[in-house]
């Protein structure tokens, strides 16, 4: 992973929660994302439920997954978001439950994959805690239809995004 982000209650203390983006998530759904954080009275705690990471998804026009209504979409399938069990290993989380080893942890994960089994251009894992409010900062700023510039594009995403020259 590129970058993880932690909410502890003291530096010396294991992670309430944590947040993994690897090498290729967009910068602007990061800096959104810790924007977020950085904006919370509390970062540990959040109240929001799983819904507002839906809602943030379908107010950019995402759409529902025909076989597990806890995922989404985007309209060319490129790229998806979903609250589904967690890897067994490396995801850490401060909630007891989660860490008992016969459990399974579900978080959110969002990745892209532009063409089918040309492998992920990046993912991002939530542990179990991490509040849905912070989750649906990054998911709105993933799902905004509003123009990001680029200097370069992934080859595999060819046919997938609208360019607009710049002025």
């Amino acid at each position: 992973m590129a970058w993880t982000v932690s909410a502890r209650a003291t530096p010396e203390s294991l992670p309430q929660w944590n947040a993994y983006f690897s090498a290729g998530t967009p910068h602007e759904v990061v800096t959104d994302f810790l924007l977020a954080l950085e904006n919370r009275p509390d970062p540990a705690h959040g109240y929001a439920a799983p819904q507002a990471v839906l809602d943030a998804l379908a107010g950019g026009g995402w759409v529902r997954d025909v076989d597990t209504s806890a995922a989404m979409s985007d309209p060319q399938l490129a790229a998806s978001m979903a609250f589904t069990t967690l890897p067994d290993e490396g995801i850490q989380d401060g909630d007891p439950f989660v860490l008992d080893p016969e459990g399974e942890a579900a978080g959110w994960q969002a990745w892209c994959e532009p063409r089918m089994g040309a492998g992920l251009l990046w993912a991002v894992m939530f542990s179990a805690s991490t509040p849905h409010d912070l989750v649906a900062a990054f998911a709105g700023s993933l799902a905004s239809p509003a123009p990001v510039l680029r200097h370069t594009l992934p080859e595999s995403s060819e046919g997938q995004l609208t360019v607009q020259p710049t002025v």
